[in-house]
């Protein structure tokens, strides 16, 4: 049999997400993901089965190669999972496999761009303005994170510390009480700029790699005190949570779809040439240690989808490169919170809750506004388009303290 046999529902040969592994005591090198199995993309390079950019520990060397490279490995990983047997000594399995960060990261911006999330929270916080601002349907608004705090799925997650402001009305020190979760879209990209050079929004697909879940982990009560008059810092940066699986943008053209009107019209830069939103299927799901030791299982507290998004992955592209900022192998940007239009559908404890009002009742009896020390948080989604099911790689992490 061939290694195509190992395809499972989501994970199949329309899929093929790129990670990075290892296993046993070796070195960690590229993979991609077939099922219940990893193949060796480093091993099948120097066999001379894919081209020379897979022999590394990441996506990074291949992410700084032409587009033309990324279909060609596409094509040859194809190739070799139609082919080539498990005699090969290519493939290891999933459960064995220590999985890594699957890029390492150049820089990381993370953006605003559900006017869902947007509308809930300047309704929570400036109740008596329009909770949109004047800029927001005519621009992404974004902000620079900290790329050195980007963690592979299933790291655990440290409760951080930091000013805040006290029920008094006076300034306090100490761990977050507001620990929350933000659903969001990794958007991973590669084919390099130079300083000076914008992208054009009908180029974005020459330097767009692919896509993978990703937590962006808010401390809401340091983030409150210090966010105005520069923005998120320190209730943001602590950790951030990317999938170990980068689903390359081949994969997602099944469920490509047209997003939201946007009205105004946008400038001329960010007019999008073509439908660029994905029908996605999102879920949020918590579990507490004591659901976790009795085998209750997660529950689901929220369900998106990713189509929603006022502003496109595209236009979020060409806008950070408007300046001439430069695209660098590696560089990440995030959706911003993914939510939708009801309650349920919302991406952030700040919003199920409405910033602590309405505690979420969970299937043990207990109840949460923020998260609490043992709570694991679970991102998972999926694509449905014409028989096709694509799995996207989960994002997972566990709150200490």
């Amino acid at each position: 049999m061939t290694l195509a046999h190992h395809a499972t529902p989501g994970f199949g040969l329309d899929h093929l997400p790129y990670g990075s592994f290892s296993h046993s005591s070796g070195d960690p090198s590229l993979g991609v993901r077939v099922g219940d199995v990893v193949i060796d993309l480093r091993a099948a390079a120097k066999a001379g089965l894919v081209p020379a950019e897979c022999d590394a520990p990441n996506l990074n060397r291949l992410l700084a190669a032409a587009p033309a490279t990324w279909s060609q490995t596409r094509t040859a990983v194809k190739e070799l999972v139609e082919r080539s047997t498990d005699a090969a000594g290519l493939i290891a399995p999933l459960e064995a496999a220590t999985l890594h960060l699957p890029i390492d990261v150049a820089d990381y911006v993370d953006f605003y761009s559900s006017e869902s999330h947007a509308t809930n929270v300047g309704m929570m916080f400036r109740p008596d303005s329009p909770p949109l601002l004047p800029n927001w349907k005519h621009l992404p608004v974004g902000y620079h994170g900290r790329a050195g705090t980007i963690v592979v799925s299933g790291t655990p997650i440290s409760r951080p510390q930091g000013q805040r402001r006290e029920p008094g009305g006076g300034v306090g020190f100490g761990p977050s009480n507001k620990l929350d979760v933000e659903l969001e879209m990794a958007v991973v990209l590669g084919n390099p700029t130079q300083l000076g050079e914008a992208v054009p929004i009908e180029h974005a697909a020459d330097h767009i790699f692919g896509i993978g879940l990703l937590n962006d982990w808010s401390a809401r009560d340091i983030q409150a005190w210090e966010y105005v008059p520069l923005g998120p810092f320190l209730g943001k940066s602590f950790a951030t949570t990317l999938s170990a699986w980068i689903t390359p943008m081949p994969a997602l053209e099944a469920f490509r779809v047209s997003g939201p009107a946007q009205d105004p019209a946008p400038l001329p830069y960010l007019a999008a040439g073509g439908p660029w939103a994905f029908d996605l299927e999102l879920d949020v799901a918590l579990s507490t240690e004591a659901m976790r030791n009795a085998g209750v299982p997660a529950a689901t507290i929220a369900t998106a989808n990713f189509r929603d998004m006022y502003w496109t992955m595209a236009q979020q592209l060409a806008h950070m490169t408007v300046n001439g900022a430069t695209v660098r192998p590696g560089d990440v940007y995030a959706s911003g919170t993914i939510s939708g239009p009801e309650p349920g559908t919302f991406g952030s404890l700040l919003e199920l809750t409405w910033n602590g009002r309405d505690a979420i009742e969970l299937p043990d009896g207990t109840s949460r506004t923020f998260l609490e020390a043992g709570d694991e948080v679970v991102l998972s989604g999926r694509g449905r388009a014409a028989g096709t099911t694509l799995e996207l790689g989960r994002a997972a992490g566990t709150i200490i303290g």
